[in-house]
């Protein structure tokens, strides 16, 4: 199975990434968003959010990581891409389906699956902007707040020549509610779409994958939540691997904690780490209670030592 890590504003950094490919097999990354407005960006914004293109647009485990834009003008977009694609992303990914309200309220992400022509705008200009040996992608939802608009967002990707696109299998309204996933939906567009198709929502294990690849009939799936709440989610959808034990993962924290601190965003680390903790609350009981601890602490130093502590207290 082709199995990528999706991307996640603010929490699936390139430390996460770095750390993520590094233990499991995936077949590609693709990055937070870069959010292209009415201009050029510099370089340095590449570099900042995708520092792998430093190292030939890899994690240091060879995973492939392709820059993700999100924007709403065609030209900018393209101008970006053609960018990043000069600067070593091995594709370009571009995104649909974010519904923050903060993006959407300025014409960004999923508030244009209410405009299927402007997404075939943009994707064509993308394509066209780009070697077309490289690979352009969208991610999407299955609409804005009807799932039955799935097939005309979906034609309009593949009518723009685009080689794949990603489905989150629920609304923009439906947020990320577990009941309201509706993957069947996939399974319909697959039936008749001209375009590789990716599932996406609520994979969590083994059981999940089996299931979500059963319905839909997709070529690929991505898994984004799931991945912080399980670390090991990649090779347990791949490979039925037995779920990574609590002691590891408390060694995965206190290793993500060297990442983060040294790494450029080291004031962030506290922020970053309880973000982490929200998610493993729900694979981990023990995650709880070592959150208790964490969370009473806004610097680095402390929270590093309740790690240490949590650590020789399981090796004892």
């Amino acid at each position: 199975m082709r199995l990528i890590l999706g991307p996640m504003e603010g929490v699936l950094d390139h430390l996460m990434r770095e750390m993520l490919t590094d233990i499991n097999d995936y077949d590609l990354c693709v990055t937070e968003f870069i959010r292209v407005i009415d201009q050029r960006l510099p370089k340095s914004v590449f570099y900042r959010l995708c520092p792998e293109l430093l190292q030939g647009g890899r994690t240091k485990s060879g995973t492939p990581v392709r820059v993700q834009l999100l924007g709403q003008d065609p030209d900018w977009m393209a101008e970006n891409a053609h960018l990043a694609a000069s600067l070593g992303s091995p594709g370009i990914d571009i995104n649909f389906g974010c519904p923050a309200k903060s993006v959407n309220k300025s014409r960004g992400g999923a508030v244009l699956l209410q405009e299927p022509d402007l997404m075939y705008r943009i994707v064509k200009a993308v394509r066209d902007a780009v070697d077309p040996r490289l690979p352009v992608t969208a991610k999407v939802r299955l609409g804005w707040d009807d799932p039955a608009h799935c097939f005309d967002i979906v034609d309009a990707v593949a009518q723009a020549k685009a080689d794949e696109v990603t489905i989150h299998a629920r609304t923009k309204a439906d947020g990320y509610k577990a009941e309201a996933i509706k993957w069947d939906y996939i399974r319909q567009v697959k039936a008749k779409a001209a375009i590789s198709v990716v599932a996406n929502g609520e994979v969590w294990n083994h059981e999940d994958s089996n299931a979500c690849m059963a319905t839909t009939q997709a070529d690929a799936l991505m898994v984004c939540r799931g991945a912080l709440n399980l670390p090991n989610l990649g090779n347990v959808v791949k490979y039925n691997q037995s779920h990574m034990p609590w002691h590891e993962v408390v060694s995965l924290l206190l290793k993500y904690s060297e990442y983060e601190i040294k790494g450029d965003k080291g004031l962030y680390y506290p922020n970053r780490v309880k973000q982490w903790f929200a998610y493993l609350r729900h694979e981990y009981p023990q995650a709880k209670e070592l959150f208790a601890d964490v969370r009473r602490h806004n610097k680095a130093a402390p929270i590093v030592e309740v790690l240490r502590s949590a650590q020789l207290a399981l090796s004892a």
